[in-house]
């Protein structure tokens, strides 16, 4: 049997990405972090066929021990704190998990033996792209990251890419797009919108023209797997997104159509009250990828289009709302 580690498997991908994982015949342990009230509900369904191990990432000693008794044959390394707009009040924070956590997980794999033949996935963000000429962003790009947050993990790419050339790391970095689909956190755009049109509260677009690239979790989880049963991932760095451009106003007029709510309720050019402020200068007014070379390389081809995807998740939250 093949052994899986997750890190952030209680997360949005770690979760979906567990359950397919366990569906193929893998193995799977997840890193948790010690919590009195540690909430697995997210994983119900799962959980009594998961391994969980309780490690504190940003602490190498407990990063390393897990591994040696581990020694998984994959690490798909998910754990991050990823809301954008929280990282420019806890920069310091996004810094600890983000930078030295995955610092900590690759010299940790480092001493495994044979850690060579270990493959390690890194999930970055389509965000460390940054700013750049509204086209769609391919990989070679120069990264120019616009927030805290971004800046976390383009640095946490970089030391992935450092040490797959610097020491030989059997590692994939993956830059996903924009994705939706959740079941538990209403935090994010898609789920905010639909959560709140259902139930006729005022919804607010503080970006209304910025352009982005949505992407269904299936899809989002498949490029994961595509990278860990490909051979030919080893050393690679990946966009994984649909490349189709979709702007902010037109994703709300969509979700507001399906979902049978109307324009009534929605407030554009403005963000939500109590909503935490980013400078205006960082927001990125176009932001999406090109994924031709994961297809070429891995044939991974998404296969939820955003029709699709948003009447998946607008049936959902009708009935858990």
């Amino acid at each position: 049997m093949t052994d899986v580690l997750i890190t952030g498997i209680t997360g949005f991908i770690g979760q979906h990405l567990a359950k397919v994982l366990l569906d193929k015949g893998y193995n799977v342990y997840g890193i948790i972090k010690y919590a009195a009230n540690r909430d697995l509900k997210p994983l119900n369904n799962i959980k009594d066929d998961i391994v969980f191990l309780t490690t504190d990432l940003t602490s190498y000693p407990s990063v390393a021990n897990t591994f040696k008794n581990v020694k998984p044959d994959f690490i798909v390394h998910l754990a991050a704190l990823s809301p954008v707009r929280h990282s420019f009040e806890r920069p310091h924070e996004y810094e600890q998990a983000n930078i030295l956590g995955t610092m900590n997980v690759v010299h940790a794999l480092m001493e495994l033996p044979d850690f060579k033949s270990r493959r390690l996935l890194v999930a970055s963000t389509a965000e460390v792209y940054g700013i750049q000429e509204p086209k769609p962003f391919y990989e070679d790009l120069q990264l120019k990251p616009s927030s805290p947050y971004a800046v976390t993990k383009a640095a946490a790419d970089m030391y992935v890419r450092m040490a797959i050339h610097t020491f030989g790391l059997n590692a994939v970095v993956l830059r996903p797009t924009n994705s939706y689909g959740r079941k538990f956190d209403t935090g994010f755009l898609v789920e905010y919108l639909v959560t709140q049109m259902l139930k006729g509260n005022k919804v607010y677009i503080g970006a209304p023209d910025s352009i982005r690239d949505y992407m269904y979790v299936d899809d989002h989880v498949n490029g994961y797997v595509h990278a860990i049963e490909k051979p030919q991932a080893q050393g690679e760095v990946f966009n994984v997104g649909t490349g189709i451009p979709v702007k902010n106003r037109e994703l709300v007029e969509k979700i507001a159509k399906m979902s049978g709510k109307g324009m009534d309720n929605i407030v554009l050019g403005s963000y939500p009250p109590g909503y935490p402020q980013r400078p205006l200068i960082s927001d990125q007014p176009y932001l999406v990828l090109d994924p031709k070379k994961i297809k070429s390389k891995l044939g991974w081809e998404p296969k939820v289009s955003l029709e699709q995807g948003l009447r998946r998740t607008i049936d959902y939250w009708k009935q858990n709302t």
